[in-house]
């Protein structure tokens, strides 16, 4: 007889840890029916689960197949398997497969490097056209990202910034790495800057180097993207390199410029310093010149050498150097 006082809702909480060994909601729901009712059978369960007999015999043809049930024999219908045992068989496969899955990544490289030894060819894409191709190339590397995306930007650029910008929002949205280093030549047009700190806002790693010198895009460590050429009529051509010994030795190049690199960040919100100081200071301590500075903050250059001067006189640093090791002591910068 099958006792309908079971509570299936107080059996099945809303976030199960089940899941994490590939069990469905259902599926446990109607294992732990047939743990405590083993004998009521299928139409029995179709009852204390509420679902209909036909969908409880699929659920246990899953559970058959995890090995949370044993099959029927001679001494009676379908089994529960102690849950000690079946839950650390799962967690066993569950192991195993994530080791296939490590391997298969080890044999897909060795076969890019077959291919690569048949056809060198592979290596490189090239790919040229009106800058409406570089958007969409661009927005293929970036759809194609799991782990990083790594960006030296320089001028001149091969899209508008708007859609790059929407690009690497939704990376970021994502919650993949974004690490930029920005040349400071390029930070003095007031729309590229402004782009740059968005992105800082949205989660970009940000750095600047006086000059960059090639842009670059490298995803994952196994990909990379290099314009070759470009014109003021909007053609270009640009490279895409597929994972080889010349992607890794782009993404070194990426991290040796990373390493020389001076942070592009939000300074600390520290009340000794106004809003415009705080501004100025990441900018300077980025490599701008005062002269590009100025220009952004709408000030003569008079003006913002004469604040300069008197921040410096307010942490009594005798030279730029020195203020800007005080500034970054103090988190400013």
């Amino acid at each position: 007889m099958v006792n309908t006082a079971y509570d299936t809702a107080r059996e099945t909480p809303a976030a199960s840890s089940w899941a994490a060994v590939g069990v469905s909601a259902f599926d446990e729901l109607l294992y732990q029916a047939i743990l405590n009712q083993p004998d009521a059978g299928a139409g029995g369960w179709a009852l204390l689960t509420g679902a209909s007999p036909a969908r409880v015999r699929e659920a246990c043809n899953r559970l058959l197949a995890l090995g949370l049930l044993q099959p029927s024999d001679s001494m009676g219908g379908l089994r529960a398997v102690d849950p000690r045992v079946a839950i650390r068989a799962l967690i066993r496969r569950r192991e195993t497969e994530s080791e296939l899955l490590a391997a298969a990544e080890e044999m897909a490289t060795a076969h890019e490097a077959g291919l690569l030894r048949e056809e060198p060819s592979r290596l490189v894409e090239v790919a040229s056209g009106e800058g409406a191709i570089a958007a969409a190339r661009l927005e293929e590397m970036y759809a194609r990202a799991e782990h990083e995306v790594c960006l030296l930007d320089t001028p001149p650029y091969l899209a508008p910034p708007a859609p790059q910008v929407d690009l690497q929002a939704d990376l970021l949205s994502r919650g993949i790495v974004s690490r930029g280093i920005y040349a400071a030549t390029g930070l003095e047009d007031p729309k590229v800057l402004s782009r740059a700190l968005r992105m800082v806002e949205l989660g970009e790693q940000a750095r600047v180097l006086p000059t960059v010198p090639l842009k670059l895009l490298v995803v994952d460590g196994r990909r990379a993207m290099l314009p070759l050429t470009a014109s003021s009529a909007g053609g270009y051509c640009a490279v895409v390199v597929w994972h080889s010994a010349v992607t890794e030795a782009l993404q070194k190049l990426f991290e040796l410029a990373w390493q020389q690199a001076t942070p592009l960040g939000q300074a600390a919100d520290d009340s000794e310093l106004s809003e415009s100081e705080r501004t100025w200071t990441r900018l300077l301590a980025a490599g701008m010149k005062d002269e590009a500075v100025a220009r952004h903050l709408g000030v003569s250059l008079w003006t913002l050498r004469r604040r300069v001067r008197e921040l410096q006189e307010r942490l009594r640093a005798a030279s730029r150097f020195q203020l800007g090791m005080r500034a970054s002591q103090r988190g400013w910068v």
